[in-house]
């Protein structure tokens, strides 16, 4: 999707946390995009045409032959640029400074605190103010600039980086040792703050802007053709329905494929919002019987996927086929989709993940892709969703995966199981939105365990299913913690779960974060 915003260009060198560069400055509405390094050539800067430039942390070493560099010509182009971490080393190395390997003294990784030197600077407005005369930043270097290049001044040292901030006011080139982008960084995003208006930034990255881009550049690309959208009832495949119905109307149908692995009363809400509420054509497609089917007697997890996977293409096709003169297929992808897709270290892979199962379908029917979303992270699908009209209880709906209650119910799936699963989950989640906790919370569901236990029921002796209660939060699912219920809720959950749910007759709760475990059981 071609932009006419301003642009700042993010060259990324392998930082495990460039991507929070990048939403640090989506929250400031400064469009960005990031870029490996080995992609970024003296004429894709001529194209891209930055107001500015980021050069990100990394791994490497400047002093190692061969190790990541950005093009000369960034240097040239008389925008402004931060290098962060190796970002800033591989500048001073570039403009004549001197970069020396890590010491014991000069090495430094996690917490450490900044000082100012007297001078004084536009990108440290609103640092310095609380009264200790620091600032808290998160470290994690071992090289160290030990010369700065010429042209630049100190602004800022910490213990272990006596260049800790620096500046070079004439050319607007600005450097930090430290990571500002991190939670660590308290007062990180007034420092991209501070840079995106010293480069001339308006803010001019809005949903509302987007909402209305979008829409024309999907009717120049999909004209009077028709598109077939794969509606999982997810947060991201719904707003991409609802904003392509905007662009084109009745040119688009949905097609939401049932397979029986859904939550309680989920297909009936959908096919009530989308088709009634937004008057949207839909295909319900209810094969659930297929499904279920087809993974009787399959325990291992893997292969469940597989069949998930099978069976949704071969349905969606089939359903599909009947759209006369459809030629694009609508997915929900989003930009970290896009990231993850281009390898650091090999460039551009073959495929863009697949996305709600629906990966292999483009090819298979000749389809072209429509994806209105592959440039926004999850919470800027969020805004776009309220901007849209969506309802908050629809848009702030927790990840659901798309095998559905299959991963949710390990060991062979029947169809008491996933009844009891449907009937716990709902009494789980009532339990966490009667307190007020739904919002807090990343991802929350029961998974039912292929155990019974025994248990007592008034006089009489129970052999019934266990299950577990998952609650994680989280920034973006990479990474997640259980969530600390208190024991009064967990008590009160069980409890109700037990006496509410035919056929549990224990409840645990999952207190594994992620790593080493995974989100989902499955």
């Amino acid at each position: 999707m071609t932009q006419t915003h301003d642009r700042l260009l993010i060259i990324d060198f392998g930082s495990q946390v460039t991507q929070l560069i990048a939403r640090r400055l989506r929250e400031l509405n400064v469009y960005c995009e990031i870029h490996p390094y080995q992609n970024v050539s003296d004429a894709f800067l001529k194209d891209f045409a930055p107001k500015a430039i980021i050069f990100s942390g990394g791994p490497d070493s400047v002093m190692r032959e061969g190790s990541p560099r950005p093009p000369k010509a960034a240097y040239a182009m008389g925008v402004p640029i931060l290098g962060i971490c190796y970002g800033q080393q591989v500048m001073m190395h570039d403009l004549g400074g001197k970069v020396e390997a890590g010491e014991h003294a000069t090495a430094e990784f996690g917490r450490a605190y900044v000082t100012p030197t007297d001078k004084r600077d536009d990108l440290l407005t609103g640092w310095f103010m609380d009264g200790t005369g620091r600032e808290q930043v998160w470290m994690s270097h071992g090289d160290h600039v030990s010369e700065i290049a010429p042209g630049f001044e100190v602004l800022g040292t910490s213990p272990g980086a006596p260049f800790a901030i620096t500046a070079d006011r004439t050319r607007h080139f600005y450097a930090v040792q430290f990571h500002p982008e991190v939670h660590h960084t308290p007062n990180g995003k007034t420092l991209y703050e501070n840079f995106v208006k010293l480069a001339g930034f308006t803010g001019d990255w809005t949903m509302g802007a987007y909402r209305e881009e979008a829409i024309r550049l999907i009717r120049e690309q999909v004209g009077d053709k028709r598109v077939i959208c794969g509606l999982s009832g997810g947060v991201d495949s719904s707003v991409a329905a609802v904003l392509i119905h905007e662009a084109i109307g009745d040119q688009l149908t949905c097609v939401f494929v049932d397979h029986g692995l859904l939550r309680q009363n989920e297909a009936d809400e959908v096919v009530s919002m989308f088709r009634d509420h937004y008057n949207i054509p839909l295909i319900h497609a209810d094969e659930s019987e297929l499904f279920l089917g087809e993974l009787e007697g399959q325990s291992d997890p893997e292969t469940k996927r597989k069949i998930i996977g099978k069976l949704f293409i071969d349905v969606f096709q089939k359903h599909a086929d009947t759209i006369d003169g459809a030629e694009f297929l609508a997915q929900g992808t989003l930009y970290p989709d896009v990231i993850e897709s281009v390898s650091f270290s090999g460039g551009p892979s073959v495929t863009i993940k697949s996305h709600h199962n629906v990966g292999g379908l483009p090819e298979k029917m000749g389809l072209k892709l429509v994806e209105p979303l592959r440039e926004l992270f999850k919470d800027e699908v969020r805004a776009l969703g309220r901007e849209l009209g969506l309802p908050d209880s629809f848009i702030g709906r927790h990840p659901f995966p798309g095998p559905g209650l299959a991963i949710r119910c390990p060991g062979e799936i029947t169809r008491e199981k996933l009844d009891i699963l449907r009937k716990a989950d709902a009494v789980y989640i009532d339990q966490i939105r009667k307190h007020g906790l739904y919002d807090e919370i990343w991802q929350a569901f029961v998974a039912i365990l292929p155990v019974r236990t025994v248990g007592v029921m008034g006089d009489g002796r129970t052999y019934d299913y266990a299950c577990a209660l998952r609650a994680v939060t989280s920034v973006d699912g990479m990474t997640a913690d259980y969530y600390p219920f208190t024991h009064d809720f967990l008590g009160e959950t069980a409890t109700r779960i037990i006496n509410e749910v035919k056929g549990i007759n224990r409840v645990t709760y999952d207190i594994t974060s992620k790593p080493p475990g995974t989100i989902e059981w499955e």
